[in-house]
């Protein structure tokens, strides 16, 4: 199975929180993970980084974060040119899906977690 690196916006260290098993789930399939948060912490090995810091090969952005607080980040995910973004449900956003298609990103409404579950990631 092809590893794919992984960006997780909205990564946070709460157990109770679906950022958070995603990171777990994404290590326990060995796909390189990257965890972007609000507060530093981390999920096992990974640390989590609070600034959007310059990436390469990245993947799969899956977003955790809302569509009010996703335009901070329009550019920065963008400038990363990932083959595509999951926003899961909460974080569904057209404005952004749109920005992303004209770039050639393919965007899919879905939760990561089902994906990953059942071999579809």
């Amino acid at each position: 199975m092809e590893k794919k690196k992984t960006l997780v916006i909205g990564a946070s260290e709460n157990p109770e929180r679906y950022s958070y098993l995603a990171v777990k789930k994404l290590i326990a399939r060995q796909h390189p993970v990257v965890a972007l948060g609000i507060k530093k912490g981390q999920i096992d090995n990974t640390i989590i980084e609070t600034e959007k810091i310059a990436l390469k090969d990245i993947d799969t952005v899956t977003l955790y974060i809302n569509a009010a607080i996703q335009p901070d980040y329009y550019k920065y995910i963008l400038s990363l040119n990932p083959k595509r973004i999951i926003f899961n449900p909460g974080t569904e956003n057209t404005e952004f899906e749109t920005l992303a298609k004209q770039q050639g990103i393919f965007t899919m409404e879905a939760c990561t977690l089902v994906l990953l579950g059942t071999g579809q990631y």
